[in-house]
This record gives structure tokens, C-alpha cells and sequence, in this order.
């Protein structure tokens, strides 16, 4: 644990008055030591005080209220009235971020939890709150809508939380919240956390909580000379220009795991569509899209099984995702709160990230207004070159070939480089291996559009760059098209990766079992469940039936047109 003993650990938690039970657990899910919004906050919640918190996203903010609530109900005992707790978040994924959270920090304890919120059936929330539930996660609409119905009963009430009350006041829910704190008992502990607190929000305050506590954790200040744990660029770049400088940056960068931030709805599905198309593995998240949808893009983004999840500042509020490593602003934040929640997703926990914004040549004063109000540094840089982009590739190459040499097992390929060098110096035998190994790792050296782009300095004049087609560290296999082919029908191969799928697997069945020759071949693009293969439209369905009657890597496939069901 980060070289700290599991002493240190302990009473890193156990100090703040915690129960013994709940340290444990906490140790065990690798909590390490409390941040300051915890230090702050866990105690004066223990002794059952309001409080008003202002901390921006990432600090800690749920353990902060969720903690010490839970440790408060376990204290009442059983006999108490259910349900004890409403928490109200603005939306339905940080109610279920929540409710997970209460979950686990709540096991030791046997605190039950129920997330409620708008596009879910009512049948689950209903039989849920009559079989008994201690804390119910809600959102404002939805526990409304419960209250109004009777099904969700205020009365016996210790504790309210309103989190992220500044976003939730943003999305026009003051007057449910003033709706529903009128229907919960006068003597409740109140607990307002807000990464902003604007007049309506202290008028809030004011009028419901009972001379709360105040904590306030500014952004975190980094020592003279020390690098800020959230790296922060901007490229300036013409509208016409960024989706191609996007691409030039998830090339050079190779992300992890990012959320790409838009403006509009349309927007986000334009760009998982174009991205898409390049081989990037990204899904979007939206308003406009139902619950289940929501949910399964999250799930899968939390799962690794997505690399970019397009996204706009709504749908993305109160998204907690562990190890995320890039967020990229498409557009600049109208408004600098906006700008610090979209950071603060990375960073978080003592981790680096990097967070880069695509600006508009009239944007750039925009940006200046954001360093002024959170008084830190965006970056102005140029693009990355395409001699850039080729040194990123040919690293990419030389990891991957220092992982397969410390590896081992390469005896069975020893015959092959001793009957080469007998012909061949061993130097150009490991060379041409490398040229093979680099064509394998990622696309071609065809020539890059060009991307006028706006440098910091005065020194402007148009750039070139390649136009976002290879990959992060785990790219899709891809072998560039032969030479000058316009009518080309793409097919779906369902086999990938995961079955040790390579181009020359696909390049040998097709050409074994449909007899045509490789010239007719195009791209290929190998994922991990799946491969897309461009071939001549004249033999595209002869590729097909014969590839339905053969097996790839001992295994019959699915083979289609790409986009046929």
C-alpha cells in the first residue's frame, strides 16, 4: 500500500473516531489514509452536527458524509425507523455511485441501501422500501414522485444529505429540494455538499441547517518546483481542423482510459461515430439516451471494455471512474466551474493525469479567463509532428519487442534467424523482423493531412499531421490497404485477438479457401472479438460463403458485410 504499514493505515482512519469494524473495511477496499475533506468532516458528523462542505470533484466527498452517516445509523440500533437516511444526488449515475459506496462501506454493519431515480420501473424501488431499507439514494424528481404516492415515508428521518447541491440547483431542482425538506422531521442532522456555494445555495443553508459546521477545501496547492498531479494542455485549433488534431492527440497521448467532453448531443454521437469508424473503442453518453443504455455504456467504460467515452457535462455529472488518464475538453467550458469538475475526474488519489482542451483560435481568451479564476497554468502548445507520431510508433514497436524478448520462449524461432544469418548479416535479419513487427503494431507511413493549426507564439504557420489512425497501447491489429483500390467492400469476422486471430491468419483463409488472390485484400483490422477485412467488391460474397464453410483458428465464425445484421 504505497510503502505505508497497515498500523499507519489504521489509524490514519481509526483516529477520526471510526469504528474499528468500518477501518477494516475501509483497509481492505485500499483506502489508505483520509483526505482533507474527510479529516474535516468525519468528526464533526460523528457528533451529529450540520455541515456545509465545499469541495471541488475527486476530493473524497461521499466517504466524507457516507462514513460517519452509516456509523451514526449503526449507533441507533435496530429499533430505529426505516429508513433512516435520504441522500439526494442531481443524477441517476451518481445515485447509483452512491448507493454502491454506502454499500460497501456500510457491510460491516448491515446497513442496507436503495438507489431511486427517474427511468427506472417502479416495481424494484417499491418492493425494495417495503422490505426495509436504512439509507435510500434518490434523486430530487424521484423522491418526490415517492412522497407524493406514500412510498416513501420521511418521518423517522436522522439524517439528509444533499450532494453536489450546486448541480442539482443548476438542473432546477430547488424547488422538489424546498418540497422535500419541508417533509422531514425538524430535529435531522443536514448535510449540504457543493463544489460551489452560490447565494441560492447559502440561502439553503440558511434556512435548513442548524448552525452548520463549515469546511471549505480549496484546490490543492502544489510546492515550488513539483509537478501538478493533473497535467494541463490546450492545442489552438481552426473548428474545421479538430476531429483530425483529436486524433493526432489520442495518438501520441495513447490513453488508457479518457472521457472526451462535448458540448452538444449531436456532437458526441458524430464523434463516436467518426472515432469509431478509425478503430478507436468509443461509446457515447447523452440525455437523449434511455436508462438501460446509460447503465451498459458505464458498465462496460468501468470494465475496460471501452477506451473513450464521448460525453457531455450533463450526463457525465458525478461520474466517479477509477483510473481514468486523460480527460480531453472538445470544446472549452463556458464557465471555469465546469472546466475544474471535468479535471478533477483525473488526478485523483495521488495519481497523474492529463487533462488537454481543443480550442478555437477565438476561444483562446476564454482560456486565459480559466487560469485566472483557478489560478493554475493551462499549457498553450503546438500539435504533435508526424515525426512525432512516427516516434511514438517505433517506441510502441520496441516495447513490445523488449516484452516478447524478456518473455522467453523464442527457441522455436531460433531456426529461422540461423538459416537467415548464414545468408544474412544477423543485424539486417533483426531488422527487417523489426520493419515487420512496426507494419503489425499500427498503420502505414501514407502521407497525413495537413492541419493549419494557431501556435502560442508568433511564429503561426500551418503544420502537418496524420489525422488520428493508429491507436492507444492496446491498438487493434491493423494492416494498411494496398495500393489505390477505390471499391472496396469491408467485411465482419467474428474472431479476434482473444483466439490469437493475426493478418496473416485471415490473408491465408481467404486466400486458401475463396481462391482469390491476397491482391484483392485490403485493410485489416484485428480487435480483441472481432476482425474487419476490406476485399475487392467483385469477390466479397465468395469470400463469404467460402469463409462461412471454413473455420479460423479451429473455430467456425460469423462472416458478414460490416453494418449487415
Amino acid at each position: 500500500m504505497s510503502g505505508m504499514s497497515l498500523v499507519e493505515v489504521a489509524g490514519g482512519f481509526s483516529t477520526l473516531g471510526l469504528d474499528s469494524r468500518m477501518v477494516e473495511e475501509l483497509k481492505g477496499l485500499g483506502y489508505e489514509e483520509p483526505t482533507p475533506i474527510q479529516r474535516e468532516a468525519i468528526p464533526p458528523i460523528l457528533d451529529g452536527k450540520d455541515l456545509v462542505g465545499q469541495a471541488a470533484t475527486g476530493t473524497g466527498k461521499t466517504a466524507a458524509f457516507a462514513l460517519p452517516m452509516i456509523q451514526r445509523l449503526g449507533a441507533l440500533g435496530t429499533s430505529r425507523a426505516r429508513p433512516s437516511s435520504l441522500i439526494l444526488v442531481p443524477t441517476r449515475e451518481l445515485a447509483m455511485q452512491v448507493a454502491e459506496a454506502v454499500h460497501r462501506y456500510g457491510r460491516p454493519l448491515g446497513i442496507k441501501v436503495l438507489p431511486i431515480y427517474g427511468g427506472q420501473a417502479y416495481g424494484p424501488q417499491l418492493r425494495g422500501l417495503e422490505r426495509g431499507i436504512d439509507v435510500v439514494v434518490a434523486t430530487p424528481g424521484r423522491a418526490l414522485d415517492h412522497i407524493r404516492r406514500g412510498t416513501l415515508a420521511l418521518e423517522g428521518l436522522a439524517i439528509v444529505v444533499l450532494d453536489e447541491a450546486d448541480e442539482m440547483l443548476d438542473m432546477g431542482f430547488a424547488e422538489d429540494i424546498e418540497s422535500i425538506l419541508a417533509e422531514t422531521p425538524s430535529g435531522r442532522q443536514t448535510l449540504l455538499f457543493s463544489a460551489t456555494l452560490p447565494p441560492r445555495i447559502a440561502a439553503i443553508a440558511r434556512k435548513h441547517l442548524k448552525d452548520p459546521v463549515k469546511i471549505k477545501i480549496g484546490a490543492e496547492k502544489v510546492a515550488a518546483g513539483a509537478t501538478p498531479r493533473v497535467k494541463q494542455v490546450a492545442y489552438i485549433v481552426p473548428k474545421e481542423h479538430k476531429l483530425a488534431a483529436l486524433g493526432r492527440v489520442l495518438d501520441i497521448e495513447g490513453p488508457t482510459s479518457a472521457i472526451v467532453f462535448c458540448r452538444r448531443r449531436t456532437e458526441v454521437d458524430e464523434l463516436v461515430e467518426t472515432l469509431s469508424g478509425r478503430g478507436y473503442g468509443a461509446e457515447g453518453l447523452h440525455g437523449g439516451m434511455t436508462q438501460e443504455q446509460r447503465s451498459r455504456v458505464m458498465k462496460r467504460f468501468r470494465a475496460g471494455g471501452i477506451d473513450l467515452l464521448i460525453a457531455t457535462d450533463v450526463a457525465a455529472r458525478g461520474l466517479d471512474i477509477e483510473h481514468l488518464s486523460h480527460v480531453i475538453n472538445y470544446d472549452v467550458p463556458c464557465e471555469p466551474e465546469s472546466y475544474v469538475h471535468r479535471i478533477g475526474r483525473v488526478g485523483r488519489a495521488g495519481r497523474e493525469g492529463v487533462a488537454i482542451t481543443l480550442a478555437e483560435p477565438r476561444e483562446h481568451r476564454q482560456l486565459q479567463g480559466i487560469e485566472r479564476s483557478t489560478r493554475q497554468k493551462i499549457e498553450v502548445a503546438r500539435l504533435p509532428t508526424v515525426a512525432d507520431l512516427r516516434a511514438r510508433r517505433l517506441e510502441l514497436t520496441r516495447a513490445a519487442l523488449r516484452e516478447a524478448v524478456l518473455a522467453g520462449d523464442l527457441d522455436h524461432f531460433r531456426v529461422v534467424v540461423e538459416s537467415l544469418s548464414d545468408e544474412f548479416d544477423v543485424m539486417q535479419v533483426a531488422l527487417a523482423a523489426v520493419k515487420l513487427a512496426h507494419r503489425a503494431e499500427g498503420p502505414g507511413d501514407d502521407e497525413p493531412e495537413e492541419i493549419p493549426e494557431f501556435a502560442p507564439r508568433s511564429d503561426r504557420g500551418p503544420r502537418d499531421a496524420r489525422p488520428g489512425a493508429s491507436r492507444n497501447d492496446r491498438p487493434r491489429d491493423r494492416v494498411p490497404r494496398t495500393g489505390g483500390r477505390a471499391s472496396m467492400t469491408r467485411l465482419f469476422i467474428g474472431a479476434g485477438r482473444e483466439v490469437g486471430v493475426r493478418p496473416q491468419d485471415l490473408v491465408g483463409a481467404i486466400t486458401g479457401e475463396a481462391g482469390i488472390d491476397g491482391r484483392e485484400i485490403g485493410a485489416i483490422e484485428i480487435a480483441d472479438r472481432f476482425s474487419l477485412v476490406d476485399v475487392a467488391d467483385e469477390v466479397a460474397e465468395a469470400v463469404i460463403v467460402a469463409l462461412r464453410a471454413a473455420k479460423i483458428k479451429g473455430r467456425k465464425v460469423k462472416v458478414r458485410r460490416e453494418g449487415e445484421r
